[in-house]
C-alpha cells in the first residue's frame, strides 16, 4: 500500500502532509513516556510485518496491522505509523519521502479513527462486544485505507484510474486476514494485558 516517488500530483502531496503533520501534531499530544516502550515495540511490529509481501498479480500486498495499532494506541498511532514508514522508505526504498505524508494519512488516519471508536465500544460494552471491534478495525482500517491509497492514486491523474481500482480489490483478501489477526491478537490481550485496550482493564476477561 506504498506509493511510490514521482506518482502523485503536488496538491495531493502537500493535502498528505497537511494531514498527516495534523495527526501526527495530536499523536505526540497523547503519547505519554509510559507508552513509549509500547509505542517502539508496535512501531517494530508494524515496520516487519510489511516487509512480508505476497505477490497478488500486478501489486504485491503484505499485513499493516494498522488496525490493532489503532486500538491500543488511538491517536499515538500516527507517530508509530509515520516512524515505521519513515524507515522503510529510507533503509528499504519502500514509498518514499516526498509520499510519506500521504503514506502516513492513508495508513493512520482510518488506524486512529477505528481504534478510537473500537476503545469506546469496548469501555461502554465491555468485553462481550471484542469480537466485533476486533474485525472491524482489523479489516476496516485495511479497507479504508486501500481506498485513500486509490483515491490519492485516482485524483493524480485519469492514467492512474485503473490502477487504483486494482489496488482496491487486491486488498480485499488482505482486509480478511488483517480482520483475523487482529481478532486473535485481542483476544490474547484479553487474557493477558486487558488494560492496554483503554478502560476495558476494569473489566473482568
Amino acid at each position: 500500500m506504498h506509493i511510490s516517488e514521482g506518482v502523485l500530483s503536488g496538491p495531493i502531496l502537500a493535502g498528505g502532509a497537511i494531514l498527516a503533520l495534523g495527526g501526527l501534531a495530536r499523536g505526540l499530544r497523547e503519547l505519554r513516556a509510559d507508552d513509549l516502550p509500547r509505542a517502539a515495540l508496535l512501531a517494530a511490529v508494524f515496520f516487519t510485518a510489511s516487509l512480508i509481501h505476497v505477490s497478488m498479480g500486478f501489486f504485491s500486498a503484505h499485513l499493516l496491522l494498522n488496525g490493532l495499532l489503532g486500538l491500543l494506541l488511538g491517536w499515538a498511532a500516527f507517530p508509530v505509523i509515520f516512524i515505521g514508514l519513515l524507515l522503510q522508505g529510507v533503509l528499504l526504498q519502500y514509498g518514499g519521502l516526498t509520499v510519506l505524508g500521504v503514506n502516513t494519512f492513508n495508513m493512520a488516519g482510518p488506524a486512529a479513527a477505528f481504534g478510537l471508536a473500537g476503545r469506546a465500544a469496548l469501555a461502554r460494552f465491555g468485553w462481550r462486544a471484542a469480537p466485533a471491534v476486533s474485525l472491524l478495525a482489523g479489516g476496516g482500517t485495511i479497507l479504508f485505507s486501500g481506498v485513500l491509497t486509490a483515491l490519492s492514486l485516482g485524483l493524480s491523474g485519469q492514467e492512474f484510474a485503473a490502477a487504483a481500482a486494482a489496488l482496491g480489490l487486491a486488498h480485499l483478501p488482505v482486509a480478511a486476514i488483517e480482520a483475523l489477526v487482529t481478532l486473535f491478537a485481542v483476544q490474547f490481550l484479553r487474557q493477558v494485558r486487558p488494560g492496554l485496550l483503554g478502560r476495558t482493564g476494569d473489566v473482568r476477561p
